[in-house]
């Protein structure tokens, strides 16, 4: 014989605590889709075209003519970060970066840690991509990291503003997991 009919989903009651719980979104994007946050000082990020024909595509990385940065390309490299791995903490003093993303889906995380600057403390937290390429300037004494949240390798190309010294780098690190910028990576499943 079999038993009577359960309830098989929450009950009343249960719905009614978790739309108490629920958090309404706020407004991150413009109707045009340009973020809302502010941008720590000093960083620009500057959208490219890729144009494509039957032959394949073309990307413009850099233009001295667009203005974006008042210093010529001495130095260019590329470099790639494998899926959920994350490059950083790391910052310079001496120079700025200028990185174009070419190829994958990343986070770019900003922690400005200069005193004098507006935007002291502030972090900021930019997602990249090859849907919509675009060169990223991070100034001196900003701290970055770059996590790949994409499901393939990510490729970037460098460009900074002074050549990469290998007996004196202009590189200083923090471990992913520090005490000192209030960030931390956590493995996220979504909404």
């Amino acid at each position: 014989m079999k038993s009577a009919a359960t309830t098989l989903g929450p009950t009343k009651s249960a719905l009614r605590s978790l739309k108490a719980q629920a958090i309404k979104d706020v407004q991150t994007v413009t109707t045009d889709g340009r973020p809302t946050a502010k941008l720590i000082e000093g960083v620009v990020i500057r959208p490219a075209v890729t144009h494509p024909d039957d032959r394949g595509s073309l990307c413009e990385i850099f233009n001295p003519a667009w203005g974006v940065h008042p210093s010529p390309l001495v130095y260019v490299y590329q470099f790639t970060i494998r899926p959920g791995m994350v490059k950083g903490w790391h910052v310079h003093h001496l120079h700025d970066d200028r990185i174009f993303i070419s190829q994958g889906t990343v986070k770019v995380v900003l922690y400005d840690d200069r005193p004098d600057s507006p935007t002291y403390q502030i972090v900021n937290e930019i997602y990249r991509s090859d849907l919509q390429r675009n060169l990223m300037i991070i100034p001196a004494f900003v701290w970055h990291a770059h996590q790949n949240v994409g499901s393939s390798d990510a490729l970037m190309i460098s460009m900074p503003t002074r050549p990469y010294n290998h007996a004196d780098p202009d590189v200083y690190r923090l471990p992913v997991d520090n005490d000192v910028i209030p960030y931390k990576f956590e493995k996220r499943l979504g909404w």
